[in-house]
Order: structure tokens, then sequence, then C-alpha cells
């Protein structure tokens, strides 16, 4: 079952589609919503790409498909290695975020639920590179 943070993501992908790419500031350049979530995903590390998406917020829907990329790009530290009951675990996170708003009007609470899906699966992150004597970079 997908999350609501994932199909969240979709519909903002597909409401995109009809619709000119508007530039936003980011990195003191001007960029498209899918050139920052290229960015993201081009990071070397979770930590990098969480930067990229706080220094790029929009507090806006837009945060959707960058809370997407930060979170793929995080669960590559982690969600292979993951037990049965770890991964249900996540997932339970994850719902936790996708409940917190659900009944608030506004897309700055879809920014919000971007933001608290990211941070649960940089949290996962973090442990798991902590467990493997790496450092988060």
């Amino acid at each position: 079952m997908l999350s609501k943070c994932c199909l969240a993501a979709v519909a903002i992908v597909l409401s995109l589609a009809g619709h000119p790419a508007r530039a936003m500031v980011c990195m003191d350049k001007s960029m498209t919503l899918d050139e920052v979530a290229d960015t993201i995903s081009a990071q070397k590390s979770c930590e990098s790409a969480m930067k990229v998406f706080r220094d790029c917020e929009l507090t806006a829907s837009g945060d959707v498909a960058l809370g997407a990329a930060v979170e793929k790009k995080c669960e590559a530290d982690f969600k292979p290695g993951l037990s049965a009951a770890q991964t249900q675990a996540y997932k339970r996170e994850m719902r936790v975020c996708d409940r917190k708003y659900r009944n608030k009007s506004g897309t700055m609470y879809l920014s919000f639920t971007a933001f608290c899906c990211a941070e649960v699966a940089q949290r996962y992150s973090q442990r798991a590179l902590k467990a493997a004597g790496k450092t988060a970079r």
C-alpha cells in the first residue's frame, strides 16, 4: 500500500504536467521544481539531500515532490537492510505523518506532511549509517 506521501506526490506531478514549469530561486539560481528534485536526487547523501530540501522549500504543495526525492535518497541507506518488523515500524511512522495534518486545509499542510515523512526517512538513514560505523555526510 502506498503511503499518502507517495500518493500526494503522484497527484502533484500529474497536476503540474499540464502547466508550464514555474521557476523558483534555490541555491542562488533559478530552477524549476523538477530541477530541484533532480538536484536532491543527485546529492551524495541523505543529509545533503535534506539540506537542499530545507534550502529550497516552498511551504506549499510543491514540497511533496521534493520530500519524495529526499525519502528515496535516504531510503537507499537503510531500506534494503530492514527486517520485516523494522519495515513495519518505518511504515507506521510514515502513516503517523500522513495522519498528522489530514484534517487541515491548505497547501502548507501538504508541505508539513512532506517534511515529516522526509525527517522520518532521514532518522532511519542516520541510525543505519551509525550502526554501520559510517558518519552522515
